[in-house]
């Protein structure tokens, strides 16, 4: 029978799945100033928040380079096992990049590693990661695991709202215009994954936030209606209990799915979100690929 290893990048921020899936992980580095971190190693996002509020230090991911690729996959492909890898999206990060050069050269040497641009970033990974294991156990080959994770690539709705602007602004990825006028006006953005690329999706105004997460909820199921039921994402950052039991409530009146798993994001959506983002995350193809 043939070996199989499901593999990804620690931005897929599958937490405990990852162990109980047994999935391969390498995990992205994370840089607070001068020193450097591991993603999910020896770095969590409450440093983060430490780092960004009391320090005045922004966080940056870091890929790993090709020769690292190679090392870990040869763990698997040394002892038989075909992979099949997902990265963070290629317009975010040069994980992908890396993952494909070190595939070429295993593959020069007869060793067998499917690379996937997810596309994606955060749970959209961990959905198109665990649907691949869901395939692993039903004993689809390899090759076909393959050609069915890209079938779903596009298909993965990753989208988030976010509470604050500030790290966005901090870390240079909106004006201060831009966040002086969403901090003025109570706006709540949302963003979405589109082609791989991070895009506003919509503006919720509101005080607190939660008529923008209830109202960015509503959007993102009746504009993704067709979702394959197997299992729902609600994913966030820190965030308050009482709004997080909340938005448990309102998804469990607005949403039918077979599992909804709750996971706290990593390293990669609190260094560029902060705290008090969500977001729900699904494949939107009605389960057939």
């Amino acid at each position: 029978m043939e070996k199989i290893k499901i593999t990804c990048d620690s931005a897929a921020d599958l937490n405990a799945l990852f162990e109980e899936n047994n999935i391969g992980v390498i995990p992205l580095y994370v840089n607070l100033g001068d020193k450097e971190f591991i993603d999910g190693v020896n770095i969590t996002p409450e440093d983060i928040y430490k780092s960004v509020e009391v320090d005045g230090i922004m966080p940056k991911t870091a890929a790993r380079n090709p020769q690292d690729f190679k090392e870990f996959f040869k763990q698997y492909t040394d002892d038989g096992y075909k992979v099949v890898h997902f990265s963070i999206s290629d317009k975010i990060s040069l994980m992908h990049k890396s993952a494909c050069a070190a595939a070429k050269e295993l593959a020069e040497e007869g060793a067998t590693v499917y690379t996937i641009d997810s596309k994606s970033l955060c749970v959209g990974i961990g959905l198109l990661v665990l649907s691949a294991i869901d395939m692993m156990k039903e004993g689809v080959p390899a090759e076909e695991i393959y050609r069915r994770s890209l079938n779903r690539v596009d298909k993965v709705q990753t989208s988030f709202v976010i509470n604050t602007m500030e790290y966005l602004y901090k870390g240079g990825r909106c004006s201060g215009l831009a966040a002086f006028a969403a901090t003025r006006f109570k706006i709540k953005p949302s963003l979405i994954m589109d082609n791989g690329e991070i895009v506003v999706y919509n503006k919720y105004m509101s005080n607190t936030g939660r008529r923008a997460i209830r109202k960015y909820i509503d959007d993102v199921l009746k504009q993704f209606d067709n979702p394959d039921p197997k299992r729902l994402f609600f994913v966030h950052t820190k965030m308050d209990e009482e709004m997080l039991e909340e938005i448990r409530v309102y998804l469990k009146k607005k949403t039918n799915f077979d599992v909804t798993l709750e996971n706290i994001a990593g390293s990669t959506i609190t260094s560029h979100c902060g705290p008090a983002t969500m977001g729900i995350m699904y494949i939107n193809d009605g389960g057939v690929y």
